[in-house]
């Protein structure tokens, strides 16, 4: 099956929306919305494309109802998600969906591609992690994500990031850009987190990428939360 969702933020309007396939948007607010799977995505094969436009003005909070999983089917064990976002001048972006969680035997790739005014305001978070409860060790060894993150903003890049899980060691991750964001770079003394001071193009501000890695993804936000503390208000 392939998805596709495309939202349109516009100042002092509701959000437009276009969705075929196994995902459908609910407006929440005036300047929120909420992804809704409407069936059973994404299994082996699946791909997902969702584009985010935030005009000039215009404030969009958008996240998900519930938890993806992501499954195998009988004939492939590959999926996709790519999300696709421009911010205008004035545009305020906050993009904070649940967790994506790889069921055993499952390959999920996703990938983000942000496009930024200098006078925008962008804050992405991205949480993954592999396997289920009920799953059995040897089952959820055979799972496999990897997640990208490209930011462009004035013209300039300010990341360029990728990042897998699969086989031994961490199951979970959890991370959060922020653009602006000027605090320096911290690491936590008591779990697998560190805040990145990014690079500034001239003309722009500066960003930051917390990101934290847990045996679960409820472990991994908290630590990431815990370097993330300073907010931004929306």
């Amino acid at each position: 099956m392939h998805t596709e969702i495309e939202i349109v933020a516009r100042c002092g309007r509701s959000p437009r929306v276009a969705a075929t396939g196994g995902l459908a948007l609910r407006r929440t607010g005036p300047e929120s919305a909420h992804l809704i799977s409407t069936a059973a995505t994404p299994l082996g094969g699946d791909t997902i494309a969702v584009r985010v436009t935030v005009e000039a003005g215009a404030v969009l909070h958008l996240r998900t109802v519930a938890a993806t999983i992501a499954l195998p089917s009988a004939e492939r064990i590959d999926s996709s998600s790519e999300w696709f976002i421009q911010v205008a001048d004035g545009g305020r972006l906050h993009l904070d969906p649940e967790p994506i969680v790889v069921a055993g035997g499952a390959h999920h790739r996703t990938s983000t591609s942000v496009v930024a005014h200098p006078d925008a305001t962008v804050i992405i978070a991205e949480h993954a992690q592999l396997g289920r409860v009920t799953e059995l060790p040897e089952h959820i060894a055979r799972a496999r994500w990897e997640g990208s993150l490209r930011v462009d903003i004035g013209g300039g890049p300010v990341l360029r990031h990728r990042l897998a899980l699969g086989g031994t060691g961490h199951r979970a991750v959890s991370s959060v850009f922020r653009y602006p964001d000027t605090r320096p770079a911290d690491v936590s003394p008591d779990a697998y987190a560190a805040r990145l001071e990014l690079a500034r193009p001239p003309g722009v501000n500066g960003a930051t990428l917390t990101t934290a890695l847990a045996p679960t993804t409820t472990r991994a936000r908290t630590s990431c939360d815990e370097l993330d503390l300073a907010p931004v208000a929306l």
